[in-house]
């Protein structure tokens, strides 16, 4: 396995991103693995190593770079309260057209890397990047072959670029893994969300993890659902296998 973390030009700065790939066999397909709110740690990187494992060029870039924060560990340590609303402050300050931008950097890069392929790419996001994975699937319909929302948030909004909205534009396929226990997506979105599938007729999945609760996936996580982890491992597998080839 090759890793390395590279700075990447941006319209606002340079964005540090873990990059994984195999060290032979290339090139491989681009997998864009957006992080969620806690941020860049070795438990994410850990995760991109497993997809790279599997055959893929993986790149997980810290979007907190505008905030000049890479590591929320690394910052001064704050009472519990104080350190979620430090969180929630830097969540707060992406946006969707933020990402689109640093997703348009993160391509770029890759095209230029003679390990990755220049074919269909996907993107993944866990939390609050499930929309920016969705999102950018319909920024690139001809480019992103398979895109996934882990229990993503926001998926529903009046904004005209709501992700439910964004999906319908998107050409390669989707799926959306949603907790049965989730304050962040409660199952209202989720229903509102599958309905718009179904009804357009969308090349995607909507498939809710009984009693699983938002974060499931995370190994470090108090909420760590072995089961509903390895399933939505197999189902990002099979996915990649159908649509990138």
């Amino acid at each position: 396995m090759i890793e390395q973390t590279v700075e990447i030009a941006t319209q606002h700065g340079t964005m540090a991103t873990f990059i994984a790939h195999p060290e032979r066999d290339g090139a491989h397909p681009a997998v864009l693995f957006f992080m969620d709110a806690p941020a860049i740690r070795e438990e994410l990187r850990d995760m991109a190593r497993r997809i790279a494992s599997a055959g893929y060029y993986v790149m997980l870039p810290n979007l907190y770079y505008r905030s000049g924060v890479m590591e929320l560990a690394d910052l001064p340590p704050l009472e519990e309260a104080e350190a979620r609303k430090r969180m929630f402050e830097l969540m707060g300050s992406l946006s969707i057209p933020l990402v689109m931008c640093d997703g348009d950097a993160l391509l770029d890069f890759a095209d230029r890397d003679p390990a990755a392929s220049n074919g269909k790419a996907a993107t993944l996001g866990y939390c609050m990047s499930g929309q920016y994975a969705i999102c950018f699937a319909a920024r690139y319909p001809d480019r992103i072959g398979a895109a996934a929302s882990i229990y993503g948030v926001q998926l529903v909004t009046d904004k005209t670029d709501s992700p439910h909205l964004a999906a319908q534009k998107a050409k390669g396929e989707l799926y959306f893994a949603c907790a049965e226990h989730d304050s962040y997506a409660p199952l209202e979105m989720v229903e509102a969300l599958d309905q718009t599938v179904k009804s357009k007729n969308l090349n995607a999945e909507v498939e809710l993890y009984p009693g699983a609760h938002h974060g499931f996936a995370f190994p470090q996580r108090a909420v760590y659902d072995k089961a509903a982890a390895e399933r939505h491992w197999e189902r990002l597998f099979a996915l990649w296998r159908r649509r990138l080839g």
